[in-house]
């Protein structure tokens, strides 16, 4: 098992499916992908949303704001990898042209009934050929691609001189990233298996820190230009967000809330679950 990011081998990690890379510390998961197969439980929409709209709308605002002051003037095209419910695009469009890809057909479908441009399909293949953008973003979608590397290059190609490329991810330095694998080294793996959605359509494959994602972008013609972290967690939808991310006994939901709430007003002094990158397009030569 080489590491992506390194070229390192790869050791076994706290899991049959996990493994971790001694050098650089990227993670990743032997987890079946499994989009529009909807095999296993079925995800409620609803409670989906009231976990999690909240939050990404607040950090939608933030990488909208990252996006302007870092796109090329008069750049305008902005595209959205993994549009799910459309939530970006409408936070993006009065600002940008805005075009979606969204792989899960019902999701996605759900988006393009409300008027949002919204492309069935996977990136880059429903793309036409020479279509290119300004600005292209991953919310919460790098981290489910098995082949992130043909994404990347894919990215290169699809993005104008002086393009940017934002991604918006989980982070394994995040303080209940590493909270959940300390649990997990003690016999309670539901909190890490649940950080790495095991079980639902769409996995995580990948767990990437500031550094090794960093190092991995820029081997692929590209520069980091600007990086934050944003907020991980609000008390409202809290629950349901916890719900919506797989089959989670009762028991150990309601344990999990408890925690969570009481931890909230100190979290801020802590590195945060989420991170965004914002990278440039290096130019030839």
């Amino acid at each position: 098992m080489v590491c992506i990011v390194c070229g390192n081998t790869k050791t076994a990690g706290l899991a049959s499916w996990h493994a971790t890379c001694p050098a650089c510390h990227y993670e990743s998961a032997a987890l079946s992908v499994a989009i529009n197969e909807h095999t296993g439980p079925a995800v409620n929409e609803a409670e989906r949303e009231a976990g999690l709209k909240a939050l990404r709308l607040e950090n939608f605002r933030a990488i909208v704001q990252y996006a302007k002051r870092h796109a090329r003037p008069g750049g305008r095209s902005l595209l959205d990898v993994g549009s799910a419910h459309g939530w970006f695009l409408e936070t993006a469009r009065d600002d940008f042209d805005v075009l979606g890809v969204e792989p899960d057909a019902v999701v996605g479908s759900r988006a393009a009934a409300r008027g949002l441009p919204v492309r069935a399909g996977f990136f880059p293949d429903v793309l036409k050929e020479g279509e290119c953008f300004d600005v292209i973003v991953f919310n919460d979608v790098i981290e489910h691609i098995p082949d992130i590397g043909s994404a990347l290059e894919a990215c290169r190609q699809r993005l104008n001189p002086d393009g940017i490329l934002i991604l918006n991810l989980p982070s394994s330095r995040g303080f209940f990233y590493r909270l959940s694998k300390l649990i997990a080294r003690v016999g309670w793996r539901t909190p890490f298996e649940r950080l790495w959605q095991k079980d639902l359509p769409s996995p995580h494959v990948h767990y990437f820190s500031p550094d090794n994602l960093s190092k991995l972008v820029a081997n692929r013609g590209f520069e980091l230009v600007d990086s934050a972290e944003l907020p991980a967690l609000r008390a409202k939808g809290l629950r349901e967000r916890l719900k919506c991310a797989g089959n989670v006994p009762l028991l150990s939901l309601w344990v999990q809330y408890v925690a969570i709430m009481c931890a909230i007003p100190v979290l801020r002094v802590f590195p945060s679950d989420i991170i965004v990158c914002i990278f440039l397009k290096k130019t030839a030569g």
